[in-house]
């Protein structure tokens, strides 16, 4: 019998989490047409049965373009990306040296978290399901801010690709502080 290297194993199986992820982002994008058709069957809510938001102040903004993208989503199909920066929040050093897993971290709040815990001093690693553009701008965001930063792709839903995430983090930062459970299927 052949003797498969340690690199080779490791190679397989990040292979294997990205076939595992594209599976489940197929699955996810069926499960979202179905609630989509739903949806459409039952109409808009109306506005006046909705639920009350605090603050119901109007922010003076353009007409912003209809725009929709089926779950898992890629950010950068978006015609107006998401703000995400807080250009205004000046980081503390809270999480000074520091380690964080933020999984979901490839855009929406798991990239506004992984930028914001970069700039309080944190070096990040992104776990993502497949969008791998949206996950190396996360990843420019957080080096910007000057933490280091590496990029996990995979299903979090296969407990030996979470096994692999942290053994990945240990093995770049040689810690892990700090775990954020933000994927959302």
């Amino acid at each position: 019998m052949a003797r498969t290297s340690r690199r080779t194993k490791n190679k397989v199986s990040e292979s294997g989490f990205r076939k595992q992820a594209q599976k489940a982002a197929r699955q996810e994008r069926a499960i979202q047409r179905k609630v989509d058709r739903l949806d459409l069957r039952r109409g808009k809510p109306d506005e006046k049965q909705s639920a009350m938001q605090a603050g119901a102040r109007r922010y003076p903004a353009p007409e912003l373009p209809a725009q929709h993208l089926f779950k898992p989503g890629c950010e950068a199909d978006l015609y107006l990306a998401p703000m995400y920066k807080a250009p205004f929040y000046r980081g503390s050093e809270k999480l000074r040296n520091m380690v964080a897993i933020v999984t979901g971290a490839d855009s929406g709040i798991g990239r506004a978290v992984a930028v914001l815990f970069a700039r309080e001093g944190a070096d990040v690693a992104l776990a993502y399901l497949n969008e791998d553009e949206d996950a190396e701008e996360t990843k420019r965001a957080v080096e910007n801010e000057g933490r280091r930063c590496i990029l996990l792709p995979g299903d979090v839903a296969d407990p030996a690709y979470c096994r692999s995430a942290v053994k990945k983090t240990l093995d770049a930062f040689g810690r892990l502080d700090i775990l954020v459970n933000n994927a959302a299927f």
